[in-house]
């Protein structure tokens, strides 16, 4: 009995030791399964595609048919031009600039000495034949007493070389006196472009003198422009810095062309000089105060006006061939195509003479 005692006790610790081997050889292989696979790569992640949403189709703005003038202009730039401007030159070539006396802004009375030449030359010349011309007055004296000995064509040639000597002094005398520029009337000098030293060229203009106490505003539109003007139509000019102000058209310009690429304020005697009757000149209802010539403005003139026009945008007309015509919206919402005829027309509005009437809606492009 004791023999089979001790046989069942060793067999049950036999079956408790093979289960704990067997449950640590679990354990292990759980352990070297889980670290083999932190060292396997990692798997990519599976790529999250974004949500595309379908675009929206935009609507059409409507805009309300409505009522209201409507009027047509054309504007151009200008400045504030003196009514009298003269260029300032000398008549005779190659003499040299002794002294200039005044600049650019300096306002000066009528006969003031602007700008001297050097005449000393001359002068030395002058000295020389009035010299002669008192030996000729000398000889011309004895020629008339003895003028019934002599020939008649004889005496006529002599009184001919005396009134040429007489010329010639006196020529010389007036280029000396113009030798001297003085101001032709007051006013201020505009600008200025003699030197010292330098050589004058007969008529080339050394600056300009201008009236400043008469200036207009003179503004200067395109050639097709001014084919829709004429005197008296009221304009609006905007003179920088000082303000609106209105006005009319006063004077039409000489030369209808365009004087945009013409505003050369050199004074020089050229096709393209700048004058004041190359430009439409208005006349303000109210002249500012403290402006001065050449301050540019912006004048507006216009052509065409209607009272109660019937009007859309630009963007609700639409045109296919010789047809024009809009979409108008029904009260139900549909819409419908409408035949227009149409009127006037600026940069923003057009004038509908037929088919549509104030308060319906029309549909845009």
């Amino acid at each position: 009995m004791f023999t089979k005692w001790w046989m069942e006790y060793l067999s049950s610790r036999k079956k408790g030791a093979l289960a704990r081997t067997l449950t640590l050889l679990s354990l292990c292989f759980i352990l070297v399964a889980a670290t083999g696979c932190s060292l396997l790569p990692n798997e990519d992640e599976e790529e999250v595609l974004p949500v595309i949403t379908p675009p929206t189709v935009s609507k059409k703005p409507e805009y309300e048919v409505t009522s209201g003038p409507i009027e047509l202009k054309v504007s151009a730039v200008g400045k504030l031009m003196s009514q009298r401007e003269e260029a300032l030159y000398f008549t005779e070539d190659g003499l040299h600039i002794q002294s200039v006396l005044v600049k650019a802004g300096d306002k000066v009375k009528k006969g003031d000495t602007l700008i001297q030449l050097d005449v000393k030359s001359l002068q030395k010349d002058l000295r020389k034949k009035r010299l002669d011309f008192r030996q000729q007055e000398i000889s011309m004296k004895e020629t008339l007493r003895t003028k019934e000995e002599m020939d008649e064509i004889e005496f006529e040639k002599a009184a001919i070389v005396f009134e040429e000597q007489r010329q010639e002094l006196a020529d010389l005398e007036q280029k000396i006196a113009d030798g001297t520029l003085k101001a032709p009337f007051a006013g201020t000098i505009v600008s200025i472009k003699a030197e010292k030293g330098a050589t004058v060229k007969s008529y080339d203009s050394l600056g300009i003198i201008s009236d400043t106490s008469s200036l207009v505003v003179a503004a200067s539109f395109a050639k097709e422009d001014l084919a829709k003007l004429s005197v008296g139509m009221k304009a609006k000019v905007d003179i920088n810095a000082a303000g609106e102000f209105a006005g009319k058209v006063k004077v039409m310009p000489v030369n209808t062309a365009s004087t945009n690429d013409n505003n050369n304020n050199d004074g020089g005697n050229n096709a393209n000089k700048d004058s004041i009757d190359k430009y439409l000149i208005i006349e303000l209802d109210k002249w500012p105060s403290d402006v001065e010539r050449g301050r540019p403005l912006s004048a507006s003139i216009v052509t065409q006006r209607k009272e109660n026009a019937t009007l859309i945008p630009i963007a609700a007309l639409r045109t296919v061939g010789s047809r024009t015509y809009v979409q108008v919206i029904e009260d139900d919402g549909s819409k419908r195509e409408v035949d227009v005829e149409v009127g006037l027309q600026t940069a923003t509005e057009m004038e509908i003479l037929k088919g549509l009437t104030p308060g319906q809606k029309v549909v845009g492009r």
